[in-house]
C-alpha cells in the first residue's frame, strides 16, 4: 500500500500489523478431480523418499528409522503437465500387531481407494515374506500395480533387482529415490496407467473449505477426524505423537464437503525438537497456513496448559478463523465445568471471539455442532463492511467516546476503510497515534455492531505527518 496520499500529506504506519491483500491467497487455482497414486510397501524401503522425489520438494517426513510414516497422506503432484494425488502410506507388515496393525490397515485402505499403485521393494534386501504377502493382496485388486525396485544406486544392484521378476508383477522399475535415478522414466509409466479422472468414489470435489485440526499431542485430533469421517482416516493410539505428517481427508458433513487436515501435536519448544518431531512441526505450521479455519482441541478433563496457549497463539498470529473444541467432555464433572469457565476467562482472554463447542470425539457427543461453528467463523472471516457504513458507524462511536489525548492534542480519525478480508483488516487514517487500549475498544465495538464471531480482527493506524512550514 502506498504511503503517499496526493494532496493530503504523508502517512506513516505505526502498527505492528502487516497489511497485505490476503483475499486471493487461500484459494487453489484448480479444484477439478484428480486421480490418486498410492505408494505402498514394507517399512523403511524408501516410500516417503520416493514421494518427495515425485513431488520435487520435501513434504513427506523422512528419517532413517522404520515406521516414521503412520498415516495415509496425500500430496498434490504434477508431471508432464498432468496433476494427480500422491498418497504416502505406512509400512505394510502382514503379521503386525498393535500400532503396526493399524498402520497396515491404512495401507490396505489406500490400495482400495487408489487409481494406480506403486509397490516399493528394497532392491538391496530383495523380496521378503512381507513383499510376497502384499503381492497376494494386490493381485486381487483391479487397480494397475507398478513394481518399483528402490535403492538401485549403481549397476551392481541392477542384477539383484532383476530377481524381483519372481514376484509376478512384471518388470521391476529400477530407481534410486535418494539420488533421482530412473524416477523420470517411472513417472512416464505412471502417466500411462493412471486414468485422466479418478474412478467413482475416489476423487476430490470443487473448492472444499480447508480445516486444520490442531492441539497438543494426544488430545484427540485423529479420533475426531475418524468420528467425523466415519472411518479410520488417521491412526489412533494411546501413544502421544502417533500422527507425524498432516493427514488430508475430504469429509461430507451436512451435505457439504470439507477438507480436514489432521496435524501432528505441537510440542512445547520446536527449537529443541530433532529429526521427525522438528519436520513434523514444520508440516503442521504449513498445514495451518494453508487452512482457512482451525479447530483447536483442548482436553477438557485437564487444566489448560502452556502448550494449549502456545498453539492458540500460533493460530491467532496466523490470522485464521478459530473454533475451540473442548474434547473429552464425557469425562468432565460439575466441579471441573466450573473450573473450566474460570480458566477460559483467565487464560483465553486473547481469543474471546473464538467459537466454542464442548464435544467428545470418543463417543461422538456434539461433534455435529462443529459445522455451524465453522460456518459462522468462516462467514466472519470473509466479511466485508462497506466503507460508507463503516465511517458512519465510526463517527458516532468517536463522538460518544473520543480517543485519549496525546501530547496535549486530541487525535482525530479522518477516515477508515477495510483493507482486506481473511482476516478482516481495517485501516484508520488519523492526525495522531491511537493508544492500544483505544484500538481494543474500537475492536470490541466493531464486533458488537458487525459480528465477526470466530474470526480475528486487525486494526491498523496510519498517522499523517505534519507538513514542514514554508
Amino acid at each position: 500500500m502506498s504511503d503517499v496520499l496526493a494532496g493530503d500529506g504523508v502517512w506513516n504506519d505505526e502498527t505492528d500489523w502487516e497489511i497485505t491483500d490476503l483475499a486471493g491467497d487461500p484459494e487453489a487455482a484448480d479444484h477439478s478431480p484428480m486421480p490418486t497414486l498410492a505408494v505402498v510397501g514394507r517399512p523403511n524401503v524408501g516410500k516417503s523418499t520416493l514421494v518427495n522425489r515425485i513431488l520435487g520438494r520435501r513434504e513427506a517426513v523422512v528419517e532413517d528409522v522404520p515406521g516414521v510414516t503412520r498415516d495415509r497422506v496425500s500430496y498434490d503432484a504434477s508431471w508432464a503437465g498432468r496433476r494427480f494425488w500422491v498418497q504416502d502410506t505406512g509400512g505394510w507388515e502382514p503379521d503386525a500387531k498393535g500400532l503396526q496393525q493399524s498402520v497396515a490397515r491404512q495401507a490396505e485402505l489406500a490400495m482400495n481407494t487408489a487409481d494406480a499403485i506403486l509397490l516399493v521393494v528394497d532392491a538391496v534386501v530383495g523380496a521378503t515374506a512381507g513383499d510376497e504377502a502384499a503381492v497376494k493382496v494386490l493381485r486381487r485388486a483391479k487397480t494397475p500395480v507398478i513394481l518399483v525396485a528402490n535403492k538401485v544406486d549403481d549397476q551392481r544392484v541392477e542384477a539383484d533387482a532383476s530377481a524381483l521378476w519372481s514376484l509376478g508383477l512384471g518388470e521391476p522399475r529400477m530407481v534410486s529415490a535418494a539420488h533421482g535415478r530412473g524416477t523420470g522414466d517411472l513417472l512416464d509409466i505412471v502417466l500411462e496407467v493412471l486414468p485422466e479422472t479418478p474412478r467413482e468414489g475416489t476423487g476430490g470435489t470443487g473448492g472444499p473449505r480447508r480445516v486444520a485440526l490442531v492441539g497438543k499431542p494426544n488430545v484427540g485430533k485423529s479420533s475426531l477426524l475418524n468420528k467425523l469421517a466415519g472411518d479410520e482416516r488417521s491412526v489412533v493410539h494411546d501413544i502421544a505423537g502417533t500422527t507425524v505428517d498432516p493427514v488430508d481427508s475430504l469429509v461430507d458433513l451436512g451435505g457439504k464437503v470439507w477438507q480436514f487436515v489432521d496435524t501432528a501435536g505441537l510440542r512445547r519448544k520446536v527449537a529443541n525438537a530433532s529429526g521427525t518431531e522438528f519436520y513434523a512441526s514444520l508440516r503442521t505450521k504449513s498445514a495451518l497456513e494453508a487452512s482457512e479455519v482451525a479447530i483447536m482441541l483442548i482436553d477438557a478433563s485437564q487444566p489448560i496448559t502452556e502448550q494449549d496457549l502456545r498453539v492458540i497463539s500460533l493460530v491467532a498470529d496466523s490470522g485464521r478463523a478459530l473454533v475451540l473444541a473442548f474434547n473429552k467432555w464425557d469425562l468432565v464433572d460439575e466441579d471441573r465445568r466450573l473450573q473450566i469457565e474460570r480458566e477460559v476467562d483467565r487464560d483465553l482472554n486473547r481469543v474471546p471471539w473464538a467459537q466454542r463447542v464442548n464435544i467428545s470425539a470418543h463417543t461422538g457427543r456434539a461433534v455435529q455442532k462443529l459445522v455451524p461453528a465453522m460456518e459462522t467463523a468462516l462467514e466472519s472471516w470473509d466479511k466485508r463492511i462497506p466503507t460508507g457504513r463503516l465511517n458512519t458507524w465510526l463517527k458516532d462511536v468517536i463522538a460518544a467516546t473520543p480517543p485519549p489525548m496525546r501530547g496535549g492534542r486530541l487525535p482525530r480519525v479522518l477516515f477508515a476503510t477495510q483493507a482486506t478480508t481473511r482476516p478482516p483488516t481495517f485501516v484508520l487514517f488519523t492526525t495522531g497515534f491511537l493508544e492500544a487500549g483505544y484500538r481494543r475498544f474500537l475492536e470490541r465495538r466493531l464486533r458488537e455492531e458487525f459480528g465477526f464471531d470466530g474470526s480475528p480482527v486487525r486494526i491498523s493506524v496510519r498517522v499523517r505527518e505534519k507538513r514542514p512550514k514554508k
